[in-house]
């Protein structure tokens, strides 16, 4: 009996250890989270972000619309976005969204930058509640660190919807055609019109500027 006792705890432990190996690589996928994005061209939104630590993947494709298997030629009703998928252990989602805000024109509801239209307005499409309240209350901090009126920031907040991936020649476009993307992004002006907007913070996830201006003024 001694003996089936001792081999049935080192069974256990064995069991144990193999369930730790096993499962911990799937630990990090076990975190993956889904934010989408519209922001103007999704070529440039997806290398802003892809950079980001923490950023698993980001696609580029369309939705906010009804139609369906949109496409380049024809994706009427619906926003030129960004699939982003994260380690939330590495990165919040309120620490995408203001590297998300920093890097939109969100005075223009219009389009961004060159971009002009429906397609290319700019919308946080949010995956649940959750989300939802931290996109509200980090369109209040946009609004406070830019010294605007919450009027004036044009990015709508809306329920996510179908995402469609775009054709495979879209994906990682910056990297893959590194010349004509630079010369687009230049010549579209966004940069130029980001900095003017957002000042230091352009391009950037720092923290929100409201409390040390804040402070400043007391």
């Amino acid at each position: 009996m001694e003996y089936f006792g001792k081999l049935i705890k080192k069974l256990i432990i064995l069991l144990l250890f193999l369930v730790t190996i096993f499962s911990y690589p799937y630990a990090s996928y076990s975190l993956d989270s889904k934010a989408i994005f519209a922001g103007g061209c999704f070529w440039c939104l997806e290398h802003d972000l892809e950079r980001l630590p923490g950023v698993v993947s980001v696609i580029s494709g369309y939705s906010g619309g009804d139609l369906m298997n949109p496409t380049y030629e024809n994706h009427n009703g619906h926003q030129e976005v960004v699939l982003v998928k994260f380690d939330s252990s590495q990165i919040s989602y309120q620490e995408l969204l203001r590297s998300y805000w920093r890097n939109v024109d969100p005075l223009d509801d219009q389009g961004q930058f060159c971009d002009r239209g429906r397609s290319y307005k700019p919308v946080i499409f949010t995956q649940n509640d959750e989300q939802k309240v931290e996109a509200v209350e980090s369109k209040h901090d946009a609004s406070v660190e830019l010294d605007k009126p919450l009027g004036l920031i044009r990015v709508e907040i809306k329920d996510a919807k179908q995402f469609w991936p775009a054709e495979d020649y879209h994906q990682n476009f910056a990297e893959l055609n590194k010349r004509k993307y630079q010369f687009y992004r230049y010549t579209c002006g966004r940069d130029a019109r980001l900095d003017q907007v957002w000042g230091d913070t352009a391009r950037t996830g720092k923290e929100w500027q409201k409390l040390s201006q804040s402070l400043g003024k007391d």
